[in-house]
This record gives structure tokens, C-alpha cells and sequence, in this order.
């Protein structure tokens, strides 16, 4: 996930044009606001995923999601259901534009959660932060207007709804921005052609070593004496080094030497799919949806995700984190949420000359079918994701540490909260080409 080159990218076609516009005009969902465990005893406390008040949107500007469910809801649900429901299209000025009739079958709703609050101002403070972060470190240089548009700092904002600090926040949106530059500056097409010691090379040759020094910024390398100086002179002048090397510093003030352990290693994973996504290119080779979905499985949100509870003010611990029944349902809350990306971003990608992947490209490639189908498989992907967390994260959660209960309902808000910036966000507002 590029942060600004996406962005930029021409108007998507008439058909993937209307298809993601198809997807932002219906919010509607049957996916329950939190988690529901089920038949869990309430004397467990587990029946919410926080306080009260993330139960619907709150701060500056909420009354405009909130629209009164026109019933009451059962009484058996009264625990978990959310008093509100979001708008089922865009609303206010300028929302008509969005609004295109695909051709074929209508797309369903994304079986997703919604967002457990929209506090803007919060937001705002947020992306005002990271705009000043990157001034300050050099990142995207004279683009930072562009940065500011992409709001990421909404997207934290959303992601996190148990975290009211906008520092902490801050700390995380660093580290996502500082992540996702990598595709920017060392992954497209006009990326710097020289190695780092400075010598003429190639961006494809250098990407290794690019991310081996990435990794250096996260996790200090102790050399000897003679030859610490040029390794600190490499690691201060890229911006991307700066950006790794500065977000880390922010997110330890919060977080503990574990939880920066599991972050690095997440990232470290996310690398390695980098590598293999520039193996394609390199190859001028379509992969296959198995061969695509095994990348996309580290090549997610997983590092946005990991510190759910650096921001949440607790920690949960090693054991119950690489415990496979867990390492299972976070990495495919990771995958679905990738899937949403792909299925919002998949109309710009597609100008892209072959340079960007995604599951309905690769889908449609492979079964040769249209654009539309691809779209509609790929909704259904992500449903059966989303599905597969909510039924097997619910049982772990009943059983399992305060701790671990309440990641695993940060792990839904979460995909609420990365459905509902996707969904608002000018990245991936598309527009009919006359």
C-alpha cells in the first residue's frame, strides 16, 4: 500500500469505475458493531469490547453517521447491538457524483463491521501531527498536501476507537505512514537508481538492501567502532530510514520491548512479501490467486494491526499472541482487510500498466472472467474472512485472558474502522470518465 502514487493515479474505466462505486455506496451491514460471544456467562464480563460509549460514533460531527434504527432491536440482542446504524450511502454535498449503476449484478454489502465511533477533531489532531512529523524528517517533500488529503490520521482515528490520546495515535500513524512510504520511494517505477553507499545501481537490485537497512533503522545493528559512522551516515540520509528510525522512537514511550519485538517482526514478514510482489514485476509474471493470497497474507495491515494494545494502555503477552488459534484469526483479519483495500483501490491500480496487484485483478486473469465478476468474487472473499474471525475469535475470546479478549475486539473495530476511512477517504473516490 503506497501512500501518495495511488493517489495520483489517472481515473479509473467506465466498469471498475461504477464497480467501486457500487461498493462505497452501500455501507449497509448485518455484521454485529462488537464482537458477540455468544453464550458466554455474564458474570465472565465478556460481553463488551470496552467502555460504554464505543457502542456508536462520538465527537465533533457524529450526529451526521447517526440515524435512529427504525425499531427497537429484540431484547436478545439488546447486549451487543449498536443503537445506530451507518447511513447506507454518502451523504451531503457532492454525494450524487458517486453514485453509478454498474453493469451486471448488483454488488452486495460487505459483511463488515462498523465503526465503533468518528470523533474528527481527533482526527484532524492526528494528521496535523504526522504532517509535521514529516516536514520535520524530510518525507514526501514538497507533497505534503498530498499527504495531508490521504488523512491517515482518520484512519488511526477509526482503527483504535479504545485510545483518546491523540499522541498515542500519533505514534501509530507514524509507523503505518512510515511502512506504507516504501512502496513510494522504493517500490515504483521512479524509484532512486543508486545503492545506498551512493554508487550508480538499479531500484529492482537495490530494494534488498534498501529494506535490510529499513530494518537496521527499527532494530539498532551494533557495529564496530571503524564502521558504526557510515552505517549512521546511510540510515540519516534517506527520509524512509529517518521516518522507521523516528516512528519507533515515538511508539517506545508507549509501548514495551515485546511489543516493539512483535511490531518489527510483523514488518520484517510484510518485507519479505515485498520482495516477492518485486518478483513479479521483475518477472513480468501474473501470479496465481493462491501464490497472490500467500503474500497478501504478511503484505496486509498485520503491522497496523500488532499494536492494538500499545494503544489500548495494556499488553497482551508473547504466549497467547504466537499461539497458532490466535496467530490464526489475527492474520485473517489482516487478509480481510487487505481485501477492502483491494477492492477500494483496485479502480486507480488499474491505469497501472501491470505495475500494481490485486485479488480482482489477479481473480480475473486467472479465470478469465470480467472485472465485475472478479469484484463480486472478491467481496465474497473477504465475507468469508470476516466470517471466519467473527466465529472463531468469539470462542477464544470467551476463554481466554482480559488481555486477549480485548485485542481480539480490537482486531473487529479495527476492520470497522479500516471499511469506514476506506470508504470516506479521496483516495478512493472515483469518478466517471466522460
Amino acid at each position: 500500500m503506497s501512500v501518495l502514487s495511488r493517489a495520483g493515479a489517472p481515473a479509473a474505466t467506465h466498469e471498475v469505475a461504477a464497480a467501486v462505486a457500487a461498493l462505497l455506496t452501500n455501507l449497509d451491514t448485518s455484521a454485529p458493531a462488537t464482537l458477540v460471544l455468544g453464550d458466554a456467562p455474564e458474570s465472565t464480563g465478556t460481553q463488551r469490547a470496552g467502555p460504554p460509549r464505543l457502542l456508536g460514533p462520538s465527537g465533533l460531527g457524529a450526529a451526521g453517521l447517526r440515524i435512529p434504527l427504525p425499531t427497537p432491536a429484540p431484547p436478545a440482542a439488546a447486549e451487543t447491538a449498536a443503537p445506530w446504524r451507518i447511513p447506507s450511502g454518502p451523504s451531503g454535498l457532492g454525494a450524487g457524483a458517486a453514485q453509478f449503476r454498474p453493469a451486471g449484478p448488483a454488488i452486495p454489502p460487505l459483511y463488515c463491521p462498523p465503526p465503533l465511533r468518528d470523533d474528527p477533531a481527533l482526527a484532524v489532531a492526528v494528521n496535523d501531527g504526522l504532517i509535521a512529523w514529516a516536514a520535520e524528517i524530510g518525507l514526501y517533500e514538497g507533497r505534503l498536501g498530498e499527504l495531508r488529503d490521504a488523512d491517515f490520521g482518520r484512519l488511526i482515528m477509526l482503527a483504535h476507537p479504545d485510545c483518546d490520546d491523540a499522541d498515542r495515535l500519533l505514534a501509530a500513524a507514524k509507523c503505518a505512514v512510515s511502512e506504507w512510504s516504501v512502496d513510494d520511494y522504493y517500490c515504483e517505477e521512479d524509484a532512486d537508481d543508486h545503492a545506498p553507499d551512493g554508487t550508480l545501481s538499479s531500484a529492482e537490485a537495490e530494494l534488498g538492501p534498501r529494506l535490510e537497512l529499513a530494518a537496521a533503522a527499527m532494530d539498532p545493528v551494533h557495529l564496530p567502532a571503524r564502521y558504526a559512522p557510515r552505517l549512521e551516515q546511510a540510515l540519516q540520509a534517506d527520509p524512509i530510514l529517518r521516518a522507521f528510525r523516528t516512528s519507533f522512537e515515538h511508539l517506545s514511550r508507549y509501548a514495551g520491548d515485546a511489543q516493539l519485538a512483535r511490531l518489527r517482526t510483523e514488518i520484517a514478514g510484510w518485507f519479505i512479501a515485498l520482495g516477492a510482489e518485486a518478483g513479479w514485476r521483475t518477472a513480468g509474471r501474473m501470479p496465481p490467486v493462491w501464490e497472490y493470497l500467500t503474500n497478501r497474507q504478511p503484505h496486509s495491515f498485520l503491522p497496523c494491526m500488532a499494536p492494538i494494545d500499545v494503544l489500548g494502555g495494556y499488553e497482551l503477552c508473547a504466549a497467547e499472541y504466537t499461539d497458532p488459534r490466535v496467530r490464526r484469526v489475527v492474520t485473517t483479519a489482516a487478509l480481510a482487510a487487505q481485501m477492502v483495500n483491494d477492492l477500494y483501490s483496485m479502480a486507480r491500480e488499474d491505469q497501472s500498466q501491470g505495475r500494481e496487484f490485486n485479488l480482482p485483478t489477479v481473480l480475473a486473469a486467472e479465470e478469465n472472467c470480467s472485472r465485475h465478476e472478479a469484484v463480486l468474487h472478491t467481496a465474497a472473499i473477504q465475507d468469508e474472512l470476516v466470517h471466519r474471525f467473527e466465529a472463531e475469535a468469539a470462542p477464544l475470546a470467551a476463554a481466554g485472558s482480559p488481555e486477549l479478549r480485548r485485542f481480539l475486539f480490537g482486531l473487529w473495530a479495527w476492520m470497522g474502522g479500516n471499511r469506514a476511512w476506506h470508504a470516506d477517504s479521496k483516495r478512493y473516490r472515483v469518478t466517471e470518465r466522460g
